[in-house]
């Protein structure tokens, strides 16, 4: 998930869905940091409303793939959900397999389509299905001498032979392609087992998925809110990262946060893509609300006070989200993973989000997101189906 924006971090909001461009996580986490307020934990009292349970907080190192991070996430909890002992699933698994799609419909495209590390929740899914998962001790991806995900060289190698294909000397193409582009892949992430152990019996990855994560990928789907499109219909969401051209349900804007909300109710955490380059939103000081104020026509004494207790926030119409999604102002930057409500000292609610970019913030590696900033900044949700209040399920037909 990225797409450029002509403002400032533009480099730092974009690249964590999906640029893989080297740039390091640790530039990028400082550069959103540093609009941040100090004591802002201090002054914020808030109290649990529903909090779902949910695996450890990981770290997506220097590599665009918070869709795979989050959406993996997601279906851990949705194993605890469903009375399952969680597992760790490997998130470079997911994105190894998206990677090797991503190429064969960048070469099908003639390479008009999005190349690099990002992607789309449903990325994970379609992932799921088609490949199954492996543990992530099985398969961590970490092939070339690194602690952690680094993926810069490895991008630039599968671009290069990307455009080398679509180029063609040949003039046709040769069935050797794909064997080359794949061992790019394999050579920094690993070969894929074909089969392995866990907890003293043998699977493959598909069976993996089937007997042990258990999930049915059928029963995911993902929502949006467009007044552009026809409401309770599905379109394609136009987004960069969008490269397998997958179509979301469309439903109105207050709907957005009912479907969370109903789904959290129900016991049904909620996978999140959106826009986090807002002046809003501070990972260190974990919390993202959108203010009344123009962050240029702000005072300094106002700018540094931001994130210092409850502030007041504008009424998110249709056409205020709507606009800024098509001036570049809201794009598909990150995703990440809402799992439960809370409430300020004013009784403000927020969701609980889970991210994946380690432990590094006040909050241990969880944030704070206002709903009026959930209405205007984001591009999709994934959840299970059966987390739909009924009402709305019955208008999109699912």
């Amino acid at each position: 998930m990225h797409t450029l924006k002509m403002r400032p971090l533009l480099l730092a909001s974009a690249l964590f869905m999906g640029m893989g461009s080297g740039f390091a996580q640790d530039y990028l986490v400082n550069s959103l940091s540093s609009n941040q307020s100090k004591n802002s934990k201090d002054a914020f009292k808030f109290t649990e409303v529903i909090n779902i349970e949910n695996t450890p907080v990981k770290n997506q190192g220097s590599s665009g793939t918070c869709w795979s991070y989050s959406a993996n996430s997601f279906i851990e909890s949705e194993m605890i959900r469903m009375g399952k002992e969680p597992v760790a699933i490997s998130q470079i698994f997911t994105a190894r397999n998206a990677y090797v799609e991503k190429g064969k419909n960048y070469v099908r495209m003639h390479g008009a389509v999005t190349l690099g590390d990002g992607g789309a929740l449903h990325d994970v899914i379609n992932m799921y299905r088609k490949y199954g998962a492996v543990p992530q001790d099985i398969y961590t991806g970490l092939n070339y001498g690194t602690a952690n995900n680094k993926f810069g060289e490895m991008g630039d190698l599968m671009k290069g032979v990307l455009e080398g294909v679509v180029k063609n000397g040949n003039g046709q193409l040769t069935p050797a392609w794909e064997k080359a582009y794949t061992g790019v892949i394999d050579t920094y992430l690993g070969t894929v087992p074909e089969s392995f152990t866990y907890k003293g019996k043998k699977y493959t990855p598909i069976t993996f998925a089937k007997d042990v994560i258990g999930i049915n990928p059928d029963d995911y789907v993902e929502i949006s809110s467009f007044t552009d499109y026809p409401m309770y219909s599905k379109f394609t969401l136009l987004v960069p990262d969008n490269w397998s051209f997958d179509q979301v349900y469309n439903v109105k804007l207050a709907e957005l946060t009912d479907v969370i909300d109903n789904a959290l109710k129900k016991g049904y955490s909620v996978a999140w893509a959106g826009d986090v380059s807002e002046k809003g939103f501070s990972w260190k000081n974990g919390m993202a609300y959108v203010p009344t104020k123009n962050f240029a026509e702000m005072t300094p004494a106002e700018k540094e006070d931001m994130f210092v207790g409850p502030r007041d926030e504008p009424t998110i119409t249709d056409a205020m989200r709507q606009a800024a999604f098509d001036n570049y102002q809201t794009t598909d930057d990150h995703g990440m993973h809402i799992v439960g409500l809370a409430k300020d000292q004013n009784g403000k609610e927020y969701y609980i989000v889970k991210n994946s970019w380690g432990a590094t913030n006040d909050y241990k590696g969880y944030l704070y997101m206002s709903k009026n900033f959930i209405k205007y900044k984001t591009t999709a949700i994934l959840l299970n189906k059966n987390g739909i209040p009924s009402g709305i399920s019955k208008k999109l037909n699912i």
